[in-house]
């Protein structure tokens, strides 16, 4: 494992965690431990929308705001439901931070049920041109019905996750994290100057070691060029498009069996594409990917969408190396 450079010795600690596969939760580490600055009273109220955007704001933030997470760790977010809690957060919230890119389809909503006209919307993919299904990396092979740019793309999960704007994953490509924590800290110094030179340092830290795990995926991952793998969710052009890889969207998955018709089709998407391995996720329906798996001769490696896990931004930087060891072991 390459070590980051670091900016104070304090940090060693959290950079010294081994790998770990990506079904393994790491040890939490304390929020204060990540901080580099924090001021005695917290003068904003945020609310980020769910884990990911919670951890890249906690890291600019530190203790000199107040941030909570609105969807719960381990929700599938594409299909959430507002709650009244949600909607009282965002009334007595100052900044509302989200991924953007329409994966937030209950905010509308919400945000006109709070009422809160001072409330500041941090849209954290903004720059950030997405890709959609005609990217070259990202291959989707629907088990139910021709491919059309158009038609809403029925996940592992069973529901229609509209991807309309574009895909939403960005998060999930380190570079991309690097430019929405750069706006996100941008955005909290232009609501709260007072603290800029807190997030200024916060980021500082943060966007080194986003930095650093960008180039252990480039290094690491530049040794399988093209490596293909399948995947049950749309979730990784962005890895593939950033890292010279090739990602096989297999969507429309039925969670009992497998048609012959669905079989017939992965394994021609198998056969064209050449791929190494199927990517599953935590909780994914294992029957099916069993049957896969034993019909393909294939391998089956989970992989972590990073929408469950600890408050701890340190667990991001954890995950997407256990993401790489898990992309690695599949491409050898």
């Amino acid at each position: 494992m390459v070590i980051p450079r670091l900016l104070s010795r304090s940090l060693i600690p959290l950079l010294l965690l081994p790998m770990a596969i990506a079904c393994r939760e790491p040890v939490a580490q304390t929020e204060t431990d990540t901080q580099l600055a924090v001021s005695d009273t917290p003068s904003l109220n945020v609310v980020a929308t769910f884990l990911p955007m919670y951890w890249f704001t906690r890291a600019v933030t530190g203790d000199s705001a107040q941030v909570q997470v609105l969807i719960p760790p381990g929700s599938d977010v594409h299909e959430y439901q507002a709650k009244p809690a949600d909607v009282q957060a965002i009334a007595t919230a100052n900044i509302l931070v989200k991924n953007g890119i329409g994966l937030e389809e209950f905010l509308d909503n919400t945000i006109t049920n709070a009422n809160n006209p001072n409330l500041q919307e941090i849209n954290a993919s903004a720059g950030i041109q997405p890709l959609d299904d005609n990217t070259p990396v990202v291959k989707a092979v629907d088990s139910n019905h021709d491919h059309d740019p158009d038609h809403d793309h029925n996940h592992d999960d069973g529901h229609h996750h509209d991807h309309a704007e574009g895909n939403p994953h960005v998060w999930l490509d380190p570079v991309f994290a690097q430019q929405q924590v750069a706006t996100i800290r941008d955005s909290l110094i232009a609501a709260d100057p007072a603290n800029q030179a807190i997030y200024e340092a916060n980021a500082a830290a943060y966007l080194q070691q986003l930095q650093q795990l960008h180039q252990e995926f480039e290094q690491t991952l530049s040794q399988y060029p093209n490596c293909t793998f399948i995947t049950f969710h749309d979730a990784y052009p962005y890895i593939a498009n950033r890292y010279n890889l090739q990602q096989v969207a297999i969507v429309s998955v039925p969670d009992a069996s497998l048609s012959p018709q669905d079989l017939q089709k992965t394994v021609q998407a198998v056969q064209q594409y050449q791929a190494k391995a199927l990517f599953s996720e935590p909780g994914m329906e294992n029957q099916v990917l069993k049957t896969l798996a034993t019909d393909l001769n294939l391998p089956v490696y989970e992989i972590n969408p990073l929408t469950s896990g600890p408050l701890d931004p340190q667990h991001y930087l954890t995950a997407m190396r256990g993401n790489l060891e898990t992309i690695a072991n599949a491409c050898r």
